[in-house]
């Protein structure tokens, strides 16, 4: 999502972010049921309108990709590379999960939920199944939602059913949903028991992490992102503005810098704040020429305040430092760089077939990887079914290692 779309509360379903780990699945409506099983008391097995009988709630809140702000992460690490644009925020309306599961009638002992989507693994990609503590499916604020915005969900977004998990990280926001399994035990599956994990303790920079040592991303950080001015402003009296969230508890400050943090100037919020949502915030600034790094930085009602300094994770998630947003003022805006490419260098036939059968060119040119980050890239693909030829291997990666280096 374009940055200068953080500057409205609610996100435009047209400019909102989209990830998928696989393609999006075509759901049809009159075909498409939610199971419910596994250690409940009353099996279920419910249409949409079934669900739509329950109560109906709405809710606003923030759907943040885990790897948000992954690119500013040293050392570098491979992912989605995003900035400020993998978050955005909207009205979510449906069902409360806990009305499901007591319609379903927990039994003792149950523990995790584990929530299965119509979307199907690429190669021998592991299925994408996440699960969440009983605890977080039975509070109040989480929901089965069909509609975002006050639209039906779209394709993209999870039509016709998706977990709304305020305050945790968009990978527990499963899509597409059609099964859940109610277990007491942690699911051993990939998506949990290897992806989307972080350290359970500060760890240095670039240090390798013993995966006994990794736990579930879960809670979103406090975090606030600058939408305007961009790149370059002109002299005089400039309106800084943008938006802040955190996980569950309002947005209750919001501090500007234009010295590196040496001093701090508060912004006017907008609006009264809500638990999960954008709250918007300005402050006017007196721009002087020259080239400054304004930083904004949120507190919440909980006390908690964005940190200056990365808290370093090996998968680059949950970033959510004061960011310096660069900005040139001057009274003549300054001609645009034309970024240089790979004009002129020869494709390896064996990386468009490799590489390209599943996701486009992008997926790559965005990393910028070391060579030893591309080789363990290149064993991660080829595990889950990407056919390379041992004969090609070498050739793949001398040309990855060339083109998309740091």
């Amino acid at each position: 999502m374009p940055v200068e779309f953080l500057i409205d509360e609610i996100t435009p379903t047209s400019g909102f972010f989209v990830r998928c780990h696989t393609y999006t699945p075509q759901v049809k409506l009159a075909e498409w049921k939610l199971t419910v099983d596994g250690l409940v008391g009353k099996p279920l097995t419910l249409t949409m309108a079934d669900l739509k009988k329950l109560p109906r709630t709405e809710l606003v809140s923030v759907l943040e990709c885990a790897g948000n702000g992954r690119s500013f992460y040293e050392p570098h690490l491979p992912g989605a590379q995003w900035k400020f644009g993998g978050v955005g925020n909207a009205r979510w309306a449906g069902v409360r999960l806990r009305d499901v599961l007591q319609l379903a009638g927990l039994k003792p002992g149950a523990t995790q939920l584990l929530l299965d989507g119509a979307d199907v693994p690429l190669g021998k990609m592991p299925d994408f199944q996440r699960t969440i503590e009983v605890a977080k499916a039975q509070h109040p604020d989480t929901l089965l939602a069909w509609e975002m915005n006050g639209q039906p969900l779209t394709p993209e977004h999870g039509f016709p059913l998706r977990v709304v998990a305020p305050g945790w990280a968009g990978d527990s926001w499963v899509k597409w949903l059609q099964h859940i399994e109610v277990l007491d035990h942690d699911f051993d599956g990939f998506w949990m028991k290897t992806a989307y994990r972080h350290p359970s303790h500060p760890v240095a920079p670039g240090a390798a992490v013993d995966a006994k040592d990794m736990i579930p991303v879960t809670d979103l950080n406090v975090k606030s992102v600058i939408a305007s001015p961009g790149d370059w402003v002109k002299p005089g009296l400039v309106s800084v503005q943008g938006v802040a969230w955190s996980n569950g508890s309002p947005v209750a400050k919001v501090e500007i810098s234009d010295d590196a943090g040496k001093t701090w100037q508060s912004a006017k919020l907008g609006g009264g704040g809500t638990k999960y949502g954008f709250r918007r915030w300005a402050c006017s600034w007196k721009a002087a020429e020259g080239q400054h790094a304004l930083i904004a930085r949120a507190t919440d009602a909980a006390g908690r305040t964005q940190p200056m300094q990365e808290d370093w994770n090996p998968s680059g998630y949950l970033w959510n430092v004061a960011q310096p947003r660069n900005v040139l003022v001057s009274a003549v805006k300054p001609a645009t760089a034309i970024a240089a490419d790979s004009a002129g260098v020869a494709v390896p036939e064996a990386y468009k077939a490799a590489c390209m059968t599943c996701h486009d060119d992008h997926m790559m040119r965005m990393q910028h990887l070391t060579r030893a980050q591309w080789e363990r890239e290149m064993d991660k693909m080829t595990g889950w079914g990407a056919e390379v030829k041992a004969a090609d291997r070498t050739a793949i990666v001398d040309y990855l290692a060339s083109q998309f280096k740091p």
